[in-house]
């Protein structure tokens, strides 16, 4: 205390002049407008570059906590995000594709399907989808993506069943040429997988490469009118009566996911319609 004393006592003179400066400096500024305006101003430019290091300096030290409230915040997102392709998956498992299948088609429902496994490189190629027979799926159901046909059932499990892929030489495909009734039978000639070749397709049948290759309606596997792929030009042939056409598909094997089974309602009275017409000729034939 006696230092601090001591101290002041010396330099007294100083303290003294620091007071009346600070009074004389208080009494101007206060006293007289010009001076307290540009002593207003200044003191603002001040206060504001201060306050301006001192929220740069606090915002530094924020930065992991905002950083932190954003991961979080992501996440959530994220989440949301997840749980809203879920349930996007869930209501296309109970409503079908409009864009898939054309609307007229009555007699016909989809069960949606996602596929296990696929090959498109081998001879005879497959697809493996996960439904099966307690999903209402049976043998001889036709099946097709967003794009076009991808096959038709062959072997049904309980809960998966096998489809004999468009790419597999011994599924033949009855189509036409879109606006024609001419048919031809479109099967897969093992060499490339995004083609595929239609064969005995009448001489008279006007078409353009870049036409559209649809589904006869010929069976109860297919309804009428289901892309297939597109005319990409005439293949050699030896048969003076009928083209050969190069097909592009237009389903990417490559990329399949989800696909449609197609149920006809009318298949078993069909089948049975043609069974007792076959049936009725056989008997006409021995009597």
């Amino acid at each position: 205390m006696k230092n601090l004393f001591d101290f002041i006592i010396k330099h007294s003179s100083w303290f003294v002049f620091l007071f009346f400066a600070a009074m004389s400096c208080l009494l101007l500024f206060q006293n007289n407008p010009y001076q307290h305006s540009i002593y207003l101003t200044s003191a603002n430019a001040v206060s504001s570059s201060i306050y301006g290091l001192f929220n740069n300096v606090t915002s530094y030290f924020h930065l992991r906590g905002i950083n932190e409230d954003l991961q979080e915040r992501n996440a959530m997102l994220e989440n949301e995000v997840v749980s809203l392709r879920n349930e996007i998956n869930n209501y296309k498992m109970l409503v079908p594709d409009t864009n898939a299948v054309p609307k007229e088609y009555q007699n016909f429902d989809f069960v949606i399907a996602h596929v296990i496994s696929n090959s498109i490189s081998q001879p005879y190629n497959y697809v493996t989808i996960n439904r099966g027979e307690a999903d209402g799926i049976l043998p001889e159901m036709g099946v097709v993506d967003q794009n076009g046909v991808v096959g038709i059932v062959n072997v049904v499990g309980k809960h998966s069943a096998r489809i004999i892929s468009l790419l597999n030489p011994n599924l033949r495909l009855s189509c036409k040429v879109k606006n024609s009734d001419f048919f031809g039978s479109l099967v897969w000639d093992c060499l490339s997988p995004q083609y595929a070749v239609l064969e005995e397709l009448p001489r008279h049948v006007e078409f353009a490469n870049g036409d559209t290759i649809i589904t006869s309606g010929y069976s109860t596997v297919f309804p009428e009118g289901l892309i297939v792929g597109t005319i990409e030009g005439k293949m050699p042939t030896n048969d003076d009566n009928f083209y050969t056409l190069k097909i592009k598909l237009t389903t990417d094997f490559s990329r399949l996911s989800t696909v449609r089974v197609i149920r006809n309602s009318m298949k078993e009275e069909l089948v049975a319609l043609e069974a007792a017409d076959y049936n009725s000729k056989d008997k006409g034939g021995r009597k």
